[in-house]
């Protein structure tokens, strides 16, 4: 594959912001079409956006471990035999280590590939009222040391420090979020409903609201109002932050944070807006 062809797909496949898997052959042994750096690019849908491994006969395996590898987030080394049928079907009833892959043909080689999952960056996403706000100044440089590229969307910010990305903007464009995105709401009431509503049309891996009970339980009849599907009340974060008796701007920025952070690593806890 040429250096500049691989290199175009691989940014186009970046710019979607989705999963995608590159499986490279690092090894071969015997008779095999491929040779050591050919490359696959897999995409989350387990289709083959582009290169090559020889041959038709070893992608389809290949395609399914890259499914399993993007899903886990974790690369993994398989070794596929390219054997004929009577070995092929010897080695698919004996096999126990899932790493090891028979495949039917007549090459009569080895390859061993490297499958990486490459996963978009996960995204804190503050929207945000206008003005002077602690917390969302402290959201954006505690986010920034815990490794998420944190974009802003706020029409009039104040911020001491700039977040990776900068929407100034008072609407919420459901079409700027994405499956891999934490969402913090810190508008304060009066764009409460709207912003949420915007957030429910795309799917989010997070999305809290900063609020109190009273205000949270009138945002949510309106959101209900506006048939806002209830999965995605269910799953709101309200009012959003573990409960650990913070009072100052940061101790809250703190349990926000943990909150997000437990979602990240599957660790959700119920929240007052999903209990009911």
């Amino acid at each position: 594959m040429h250096a500049a062809h691989f290199s175009r797909q691989l940014s186009e496949l970046t710019a979607k912001g989705e999963p995608f898997a590159v499986a490279t052959v690092i090894r071969t042994e015997g008779s095999t079409l491929a040779k050591s750096g050919f490359k696959l690019l897999i995409t989350h849908e387990g289709t083959v956006a582009g290169g090559t491994l020889g041959g038709g006969c070893p992608e389809g395996p290949i395609v399914a471990v890259a499914q399993e590898v993007m899903e886990k987030g974790e690369p993994r080394v398989v070794r596929v035999h390219l054997v004929d049928t009577e070995r092929a079907v010897e080695g698919l009833v004996r096999e126990t280590n899932p790493d090891e892959i028979w495949v039917q043909t007549n090459c009569g080689g080895t390859l061993e590939i490297y499958i990486e999952p490459m996963l978009p960056s996960h995204r804190l996403v503050i929207v945000g009222q206008g003005g002077k706000d602690e917390i969302e100044a402290a959201l954006v440089h505690h986010g920034k040391l815990l490794g998420f590229e944190v974009v802003v969307i706020d029409p009039l910010p104040v911020l001491p420090e700039p977040p990776h990305k900068l929407i100034e903007s008072s609407v919420v464009d459901p079409a700027e979020l994405g499956p891999h995105d934490y969402v913090v709401v810190l508008t304060k009431g009066e764009r409460d409903v709207a912003v949420l509503e915007a957030i429910s049309r795309r799917p989010v891996k997070f999305a809290g609201l900063l609020a109190s009970r009273h205000r949270l339980k009138q945002n949510l009849a309106e959101l209900e109002k506006h048939g806002v599907d209830p999965a995605f009340l269910k799953s709101l974060h309200a009012p959003i932050g573990f409960d650990i008796g913070a009072r100052t701007p940061e101790e809250l920025t703190v349990a926000i944070l943990s909150d997000v952070i437990a979602t990240k690593y599957g660790k959700d806890v119920a929240h007052p807006a999903s209990a009911g």
